[in-house]
């Protein structure tokens, strides 16, 4: 609550000169009115963040924060001229009082400190996918946006667009019976992976300051096949495939079928190293049964994840030419009764055979409609969150309390492939975040050195290991220790 005292001194602040208050002055009064504008900060505005910075210009861009101001300036600084602009989102916050809201779309491992802080300040907190780089980060986020009340939303558009509605409504009122396997898939990635570390550094671009872009992660000498654009490919930074995509692709499964906790993982792929995924994998989860619903019952399920060129069966109720998906991907639900199919952000929903849809009547749409979610809607369902009175707020459609539990999945998997030389089937502990059968003298083998050249007209392969503690890795690879000088979290 503000108290009179507060609201007055904010007041006068506002008569000095022209100032634009942020709206938590004014949130012991009620909600924050339509017609009056969030304060949104940006972080990472380079790339992806820009086009979320842009579905949100309904409101006012005050702050712009990134550690490579050349690629910022090439569209979000050009665009907004008027915002503050920073290096460090550490001392954007120091600094800067008069911001309502954030959006996060940095490199994956450096989604969760500015989340957190910003959320304890009473920021409300939008961020890219996948949530977190951890699985401990996701659960830390959801915490923290529950302990202080702010709205939320992750960057996966798709979960707010008609086709994962439909999905859900055709899978609850019973269109094809019971789900037991679920197969996905995504043509990613789509940047090189299972690539070593360069053995030399490279001078780094003065409009870059690269210590900030290492942030949390173990230090690494700048080289620009890190940055910019391809830091997915690199453990330490992204989450390969699987962490780029899943929160798309997997979002109607877990929605429709109301996962939360795998019981089970396990994993194979392509060769890779201990500093950048492989270019192909295949993850299988297993879900325990869930409350059935009136309609239709909720079984246990498999859920299968296939990326770089792995592919599912083809059902054999496709048509000889007929696309499975789409160009990027999709996933399709196997039931007692039937298979639904769709696309990548869970896009065009079709039964199986297609031809099933021309007599196929609508259940009653059940779930809340987000228009031109695709294009802006998603950003704009946040904003509408951000300024509805906290003790009676609709939440964002993926709020942390569902994309938590989400990414935690996702990022998961993402061990699974990082600890498939245990050879075993995974078996996970959600509530306690822990795999239950890695003992502590349990090891893993990493490829640490894949050479060929041929002497002599004959070729020679030359392969490095090393042995690594599978269970301090799984413990490290769950909750990252961040480097020396950045808050642990």
């Amino acid at each position: 609550m503000v108290s009179r005292r507060q609201f007055l001194g904010a007041a006068a602040t506002a008569t000095a000169g022209i100032t634009i208050l942020p709206s938590k002055v004014f949130a012991g009064f009620g909600h924050k009115p339509p017609s009056d504008k969030l304060n949104i900060a940006g972080i990472g505005v380079g790339g992806k963040g820009f086009t979320n910075l842009k579905n949100m210009e309904t409101e006012n861009i005050v702050a712009l924060c990134d550690v490579d101001w050349e690629y910022a300036d090439r569209n979000a600084f050009k665009r907004w001229p008027q915002a503050k602009k920073y290096l460090d989102y550490r001392e954007m916050f120091d600094q800067q009082k008069d911001i309502d809201a954030v959006m996060i779309a940095t490199p994956d491992h450096s989604h969760a400190l500015p989340a957190v802080i910003a959320m304890r300040q009473g920021m409300h907190a939008f961020v890219q996918k996948p949530l977190t780089h951890s699985v401990y980060e996701s659960r830390i986020l959801r915490e923290t946006a529950n302990r202080y009340n702010v709205a939320t939303q992750m960057g996966n558009q798709g979960n707010s667009d008609e086709g994962i509605r439909l999905i859900c409504e055709w899978i609850w009122g019973g269109a094809i019976g019971e789900v037991t396997h679920v197969d996905t898939w995504t043509n990613r990635p789509i940047w090189p992976q299972g690539l070593s570390t360069p053995e030399k550094s490279k001078r780094i671009p003065k409009t870059l300051n690269w210590d900030l872009f290492v942030g949390t992660a173990k230090f690494r000498e700048y080289n620009p096949i890190y940055h910019p654009w391809n830091w997915r490919g690199w453990w330490d930074f992204g989450t390969g495939a699987l962490g780029d995509m899943g929160c798309h692709i997997i979002d109607p499964v877990f929605k429709a079928l109301m996962l939360e906790y795998p019981t089970s993982v396990e994993a194979s792929s392509s060769s890779f190293n201990n500093d950048s995924p492989p270019n192909a994998e295949f993850v299988r989860y297993e879900f325990p049964r869930r409350d059935n619903l009136p309609k239709v019952g909720m079984p246990p399920v498999t859920v299968n994840w296939y990326d770089g060129g792995f592919m599912p069966p083809r059902p054999d109720e496709l048509q000889i030419g007929e696309q499975m998906g789409d160009e990027d991907g999709g996933c399709i639900f196997y039931g007692s009764k039937g298979k639904i199919m769709c696309g990548t952000y869970a896009q065009n929903p079709t039964l199986l055979p297609t031809s099933e849809m021309a007599n196929f009547i609508q259940p009653q749409k059940s779930i809340r409609r987000i228009s031109n979610a695709m294009d802006g809607g998603h950003e704009q369902d946040w904003i509408r969150a951000c300024k509805e009175d906290k003790n009676f707020r609709l939440e964002a459609s993926s709020n942390f309390n569902y994309s938590g539990p989400l990414n935690e999945m996702v990022v998961m998997g993402v061990l699974a492939v990082r600890l498939q030389s245990l050879q075993r089937k995974l078996l996970w502990d959600g509530v306690n975040m822990r795999f239950t059968n890695i003992l502590p003298s349990d090891n893993i083998k990493v490829l640490a050195k894949d050479e060929f050249e041929i002497i002599n007209g004959d070729p020679k392969f030359k392969k490095e290991y090393k042995t690594l503690n599978a269970f301090e890795m799984a413990e490290e690879w769950v909750r990252h220790t961040y480097r020396t000088g950045w808050e642990q979290i």
